[in-house]
């Protein structure tokens, strides 16, 4: 069965190249443009794993994952914080509200794929 993941960043580029790098290797991909869209869509569709932003509108990263942790839907749905900080305690913060993982930006196409195929199995 094929994998959804959600795609949430405010840049259409971000968005566009996690979109095409993911269904290139076969995944299903959601795409929301903030935090607030993206808990909409994490809340509405079935999905397997999120990527996020931190710095978006509406509502950031951080924001996001405590909003979507709150929901039994997230149970056991990994999320991977994407920042362009990569500060430690933004990582404590974000492990704290519920990620599993975390990219700084930029990344490659690889990486991305190493993580997402990680976190699926």
């Amino acid at each position: 069965m094929t994998k959804t993941v959600l795609a949430v960043d405010d840049s259409p580029s971000i968005r566009c190249m996690v979109a095409m790098t993911l269904r290139e290797a076969g995944y299903e991909v959601i795409e929301a443009a903030d935090g607030k869209e993206g808990l909409e869509k994490a809340l509405s569709h079935h999905v397997d794993a999120i990527l996020t932003d931190q710095n978006m509108p509406n509502l950031d990263g951080l924001g996001f994952i405590r909003a979507f942790r709150q929901h039994p839907e997230s149970k056991g749905k990994p999320i991977i914080f994407l920042s362009t900080d990569s500060a430690d305690t933004l990582k404590q913060q974000a492990r704290e509200a519920g990620a599993m993982g975390w990219m700084v930006k930029p990344f490659t196409q690889p990486q991305l794929l190493a993580v997402i195929k990680k976190v699926l199995g």
